[in-house]
């Protein structure tokens, strides 16, 4: 869709082990990646793959980090971050600089380049824009993801805002494009993600984890089996 996919989503969980295992159980994943790179953050993390899409539950290991301080305001755990796959990252990143929303972290890899933007400039939620080199690669899920991956794929987030036409608006200018697979709804709140919409493990039903509901979908699509190979992303 207009060269913006939704990539990753990051659940904030207050106790990374309990949440970590109830995702794996729940949906059917495998194996999960830690990155020891979210140290930097006072982090620590699994990220699961599904598909060649993401989810990832991240929790505090030190006082006064921004994660804590998320899950004070918040009351508890949540739907934290969404990370969207960009074409033209740098088209991006001089929109959000035109409409005045800040980064509050950013690299360039050779193989991938993040940047994070202020959730209380974007609402609902921390988005980060980010491209992958080759575009069906990616650094933060670990090497040899694709090895671990699970059958399925993320069909969609529901997001909880005030004013949600306004942050509609506000998201789809950041990206370019209307944000591929997220709804929002009027929440006075604004507790971040609250819903995600998944295909895994022949699994139906709903059941909330780390603070999120789980909409699962009761069967897998013959086109979210695995990940995709470079001629799919090319078409």
């Amino acid at each position: 869709m207009d060269g913006v996919r939704l990539r990753q989503v990051v659940l904030l969980a207050r106790e990374l082990e309990p949440v970590s295992q109830r995702l794996r159980d729940e949906l059917g994943l495998g194996e999960p990646f830690h990155d020891p790179g979210v140290g930097e953050f006072g982090l620590a993390n699994a990220v699961y793959a599904l598909g060649d899409q993401f989810i990832e539950v991240i929790s505090p290991t030190r006082e006064g980090t921004a994660g804590g301080r998320w899950l004070e305001r918040h009351g508890g755990d949540g739907g934290y971050m969404l990370i969207f796959q960009l074409d033209e990252l740098a088209a991006a990143r001089a929109r959000a600089a035109d409409l005045g929303v800040r980064v509050v972290w950013q690299i360039d890899l050779p193989d991938i380049s993040g940047t994070h933007l202020h959730p209380s400039d974007t609402r609902g939620a921390l988005i980060s824009l980010d491209a992958a080199r080759p575009p069906e690669s990616w650094r933060w899920a670990g090497p040899g993801w694709e090895d671990r991956a699970a059958p399925g794929r993320v069909d969609g987030v529901t997001v909880g805002v005030r004013e949600p036409g306004r942050v509609e608006q506000l998201w789809t200018d950041l990206l370019g494009a209307r944000p591929p697979g997220v709804t929002f709804v009027p929440d006075e709140h604004e507790p971040g993600f609250t819903e995600v919409a998944v295909a895994a493990g022949g699994r139906s039903g709903t059941t909330e984890i780390g603070g999120v509901r789980f909409r699962l979908a009761g069967t897998i699509p013959a086109d979210a089996a695995g990940p995709r190979t470079e001629r799919e992303w090319s078409v």
